[in-house]
């Protein structure tokens, strides 16, 4: 469950990354705090940072499973919104996970590493710049 969950919040990530690269409208109650207030993220300690070592392979699986991943976000979200009580919620929520963890293997990418990737590109600028230079290519 706690995979899920990561891939989630990483899927939310993603799809406030790739909307930022395609200004596309994206909810602003989907996208996480820290991207919406730049001064949150560097609260976190400098040991907790991600690497950011990552090939130009992997940021580019990384991108083109982002753009999977907005699409999948997209459609979960309206569903989960139509669902009429919280375990439909919850079984909407499951199927859209499923679908993301399959959308980031079917690119060549663990969930492990593309939540890492994730995580750095919200904290790290440049990295953030190279994804969406994959992203627009």
């Amino acid at each position: 469950m706690q995979r899920m969950t990561a891939l989630f919040a990483a899927a939310l990530l993603s799809a406030g990354l790739m909307s930022a690269a395609a200004h596309a409208q994206q909810d602003p109650a989907q996208q996480d705090p820290a991207q919406q207030d730049p001064a949150a993220a560097p609260e976190q300690p400098q040991a907790a940072a991600p690497a950011t070592d990552f090939s130009d392979e992997q940021l580019e699986q990384f991108a083109e499973a982002s753009q999977e991943i907005v699409v999948i976000s997209q459609e979960y979200t309206e569903r989960m919104h139509a669902a009429e009580d919280e375990a439909s919620q919850q079984e909407v929520q499951m199927e859209a996970n499923d679908k993301m963890v399959e959308a980031v293997e079917d690119n060549g990418l663990d969930v492990d590493t593309f939540n890492a990737i994730g995580q750095a590109v919200q904290q790290d600028p440049e990295l953030m710049q190279r994804v969406q230079e994959k992203v627009q290519s």
